[in-house]
């Protein structure tokens, strides 16, 4: 009895220090669902989410593919968020309560580029946001290359698209695919290469995969904005 007594005193202290409730054992599940993959389904409402709010993802299917991914690295650009490209759990939590993306400009239909974001909008008549796109544009670094050097810099203030081709252009600085000009030879193009850092010459790298669409709904006349936290300028008389 004496032997019982004096094992079971250190027990009982060990247990008033480090006591182990119900909510602790439901806190610690709670961490480890929280932390685990995304089911298809949660994957599913991600993707359409995503796509509700304007941002180009693959089929709304629960497959994280590449255009998916591109979607939520969008996503985190606008938001402020690391940049991954992956759908975490918190990333998932930060989607479903995020708000649309705004225009600086609204009432009329055009383009907004926000340097700061490296994020391009499309707006409606309305000015309501149709489409996000990452995009790349001016290192702001001199270059020098095939015979050629300057600054790259994208120009901000508000434009208009003077011009534009279907699919491949070749400038004197590489190719531009289905570009759309708007001010001394820049153009928003498509481009295989579209970092989340500025690293273009000055135009507006856009992927791929969406040049043709946005080409097409870029008409020449379309008002492009392009601004960063310093910069913004409304082209809202030119529409009146």
């Amino acid at each position: 009895m004496y032997i019982a007594t004096k094992l079971a005193a250190p027990l009982l202290l060990i247990i008033a220090l480090f006591p182990i409730s119900g909510s602790s054992l439901a806190n610690t599940r709670s961490k480890k669902r929280d932390s685990g993959p995304l089911k298809r389904a949660e994957l599913k409402e991600a993707e359409s989410r995503l796509r509700e709010m304007g941002y180009r993802t693959g089929p709304v299917d629960g497959v994280l593919d590449n255009a998916t991914q591109q979607a939520v690295a969008t996503f985190q650009k606008w938001e402020g968020r690391t940049i991954t490209g992956r759908l975490t759990r918190g990333e998932l939590n930060a989607i479903r309560s995020a708000t649309p993306p705004r225009p600086k400009d609204r009432g009329y239909k055009h383009v907004e580029v926000d340097l700061d974001r490296q994020v391009l909008l499309l707006t409606d008549d309305d000015g309501a946001v149709t489409a996000i796109l990452p995009v790349s544009t001016g290192s702001g670094r001199h270059y020098k290359e095939k015979s050629m050097s300057g600054l790259a810099y994208t120009p901000r203030g508000r434009f208009r698209i003077y011009n534009k081709l279907q699919g491949w252009r070749k400038s004197p600085l590489g190719l531009l695919y289905y570009p759309n000009y708007f001010s001394d030879g820049l153009a928003i193009h498509g481009n295989p290469s579209v970092p989340h850092a500025p690293r273009s010459h000055g135009c507006v790298r856009i992927p791929m995969s969406a040049a043709k669409e946005m080409s097409e709904q870029l008409p020449v006349g379309t008002i492009v904005l392009i601004y960063d936290a310093e910069s913004f300028v409304s082209a809202k008389e030119w529409v009146q």
